[in-house]
């Protein structure tokens, strides 16, 4: 077994339109890196966390790559797999290399990343499925609820579909080769909790909950036919959007001008502030996060950074060199 690791675990898009808490994909970046090393006290200690400001906690009770870390360990430890080092311990490290609260699923990424370096520190006696019960604990931690539609596909790449939770039932989507995805993250933040907390108790109508199944089957049959016209069309969320646009200064001119520049399909990435796109190239993707960052900036006077690229088929992995 090695005696340390680095693990990496991208940032992700969620809902993607009608998917409410079913739908996710991996991003190529960014990401988080958790590094795990073994020690001879028992249970998991977190040594810092970088690039976070100073908001996060080293509590491993409380922040989430070290509550995902204890899951693995136990687990572990439980079956007998930790070999001769089940008296152990684990430290952790963790680099935030995403932003916070920013709808691209940052407390899944740490969470993930929490989860498989335990499990590759320990000759990786798990699968990446196996994880991602633990890596759910983590996000429980954070949010209060065990969504798994940014966890999913942060762990395993790719697109993911969410079937149920009772028992977790998660489904690889097929990625059309020429899709490619542009995220802008603006300057602000949308507390995943305060997002939910919208959707609370709110009444939908029958018509807006058909039109989401209408849209969402539209959304996955586009995928295995390999017609990206039919996936950017069904990127159209009657429930959530309405009611979190509100939470994004400048939305609708961001989503339209990524129209404008020929986007496939837009909507809020996640929770928000994030806005994501699908294009048909790299080129056309490139052209649509410029103009989602210039609605941003001229309609809510807020800078932005974006993210373009495939979808990422891979998913957390380990590194062994700094990145």
């Amino acid at each position: 077994m090695p005696s340390s690791v680095r693990v990496f675990a991208p940032a992700s898009a969620s809902n993607l339109g009608p998917g409410f808490d079913v739908l996710g994909l991996a991003l190529g970046s960014p990401g988080d890196v958790v590094a795990a090393e073994l020690i001879d006290a028992e249970g998991v200690e977190i040594a810092e966390v970088t690039g976070d400001g100073g908001l996060l906690t080293t509590n491993p009770t409380e922040n989430v790559a070290g509550v995902a870390a204890q899951s693995v360990l136990s687990d572990l430890v439980a079956r007998g797999l930790c070999g001769s080092a089940d008296a152990r311990g684990v430290r952790l490290r963790v680099h935030k290399r995403m932003p916070l609260a920013s709808g691209l699923g940052s407390s899944a990424a740490s969470s993930v990343a929490g989860a498989m370096a335990v499990n590759e520190l320990f000759g990786r006696p798990l699968s990446k499925r196996d994880l991602l019960p633990h890596a759910l604990a983590g996000e429980r931690a954070a949010s209060g609820s065990a969504h798994a539609d940014n966890a999913a596909p942060s762990l395993l790449g790719g697109f993911v579909l969410i079937r149920g939770y009772d028992p977790l039932d998660v489904i690889d989507l097929p990625v059309p080769l020429a899709l490619r995805v542009a995220v802008v993250h603006p300057h602000c933040r949308v507390e995943t909790a305060a997002a939910r907390a919208l959707l609370r108790g709110h009444l939908f109508s029958i018509e807006q909950a058909v039109a989401n199944l209408g849209n969402l089957g539209a959304l996955v049959t586009g995928l295995f036919r390999n017609d990206l016209e039919l996936v950017g069309r069904s990127i159209e969320d009657r429930l959530a959007e309405p009611l979190r646009a509100r939470l994004i200064p400048g939305y609708a001119a961001v989503r339209d001008a990524a129209r404008r520049a020929g986007a496939l399909g837009c909507s809020i990435s996640g929770s928000g502030p994030s806005v994501f796109a699908f294009a048909d190239s790299d080129v056309a993707a490139a052209r649509v996060a410029a103009a989602m960052r210039d609605a941003f900036r001229s309609a809510a006077d807020l800078e932005s950074e974006s993210f373009v690229g495939p979808v990422n088929a891979a998913g957390a992995c380990r590194v062994d060199q700094p990145s």
